[in-house]
């Protein structure tokens, strides 16, 4: 059985997780950008913050950084894309790829880096709190954000490209914007995990963009409808669902799941959602 501690813990991570899947959500919703990014500018953010706080700044400090750090791999992956006419998965597989090195040197080259000692954002206010704050203030600032002109000139790539280019709208610009926004929110996200566990690792951002996309998939599902504000929220909540189904899994006697077991449970989930509609339909 969980305890209330593990509970609240799936919480704060569902949360954590839930600020990722809100940039997954841009990409692979709203502009219709598969960015593979994802697992690289996790870490990068990671990374980032981690470094900025042992060099003795403030936490805030540190998650701006990381904001920045990862709208600059949003951008270099647009740029490849949009100016170098690279296909859009391999833009996002290279600079994922490039940004193990960076990452490493960021960490100087050391795999892991504590924060034992270290004054992170959590340490003293429940991270439960700021992270339910921080999430609950994105969702109406993005809301309002996809509502302005330069919203729904950012969301008129996700529903006909060429129309959005025949009415004026620089998808370019556009595409460019959107990756940097994603990957920003992504790297936020890679910096509050590392100041919640008091960790950073190289390896912690493996899977992200699975676990971002079943959060997704896992929100949509439970809400379905059209409406925008309904879809930032189920991001959220998928994402709170899917920790609670994780942990759950992992201490049920019935089920007997190890952590090892723990992406074989997300890849059976991912099919199974995207399998329970075709079923639906046909």
């Amino acid at each position: 059985m969980m305890s209330l501690n593990e509970i609240i813990m799936s919480l704060e991570l569902g949360l954590i997780y839930g600020i990722v899947a809100l940039g997954i959500f841009l990409t692979f919703r709203v502009i219709d950008f598969p960015d593979l990014t994802c697992d690289g500018s996790f870490v990068l953010g990671s990374a980032a913050s981690s470094m900025i706080m042992k060099a003795g700044y403030s936490s805030f400090l540190g998650l701006s950084i990381a904001i920045l750090a990862g709208s600059l791999a949003g951008l270099t992956t647009g740029v490849l894309n949009t100016r170098l006419r690279i296909k859009d998965l391999l833009a996002g597989i290279l600079v994922a790829f490039m940004l193990y090195s960076v990452n490493l040197h960021i960490m100087q080259g050391m795999p892991n880096i504590t924060l034992i000692g270290t004054q992170t954002l959590f340490t003293n206010i429940s991270p439960l709190f700021i992270l339910s704050f921080l999430c609950f203030l994105l969702w109406p600032v993005f809301g309002y954000l996809f509502k302005t002109d330069f919203g729904l000139a950012l969301r008129s790539l996700g529903q006909n490209k060429k129309l959005a280019e025949n009415t004026g709208v620089n998808v370019k610009n556009m595409t460019l914007i959107g990756l940097m926004l994603s990957n920003g929110l992504i790297a936020l996200g890679g910096a509050l995990f590392t100041q919640h566990q008091g960790f950073s690792d190289i390896g912690s951002g493996i899977g992200t963009v699975i676990i971002g996309l079943a959060s997704v998939m896992i929100g949509e599902r439970l809400l379905p409808q059209k409406s925008l504000w309904i879809q930032l929220l189920s991001c959220l909540l998928g994402s709170i669902i899917y920790r609670l189904f994780i942990t759950f899994a992992l201490h049920s006697d019935i089920l007997g799941l190890e952590t090892q077991d723990l992406n074989l449970m997300t890849g059976v989930m991912l099919i199974g959602i995207m399998i329970i509609p075709r079923r639906h339909s046909c």
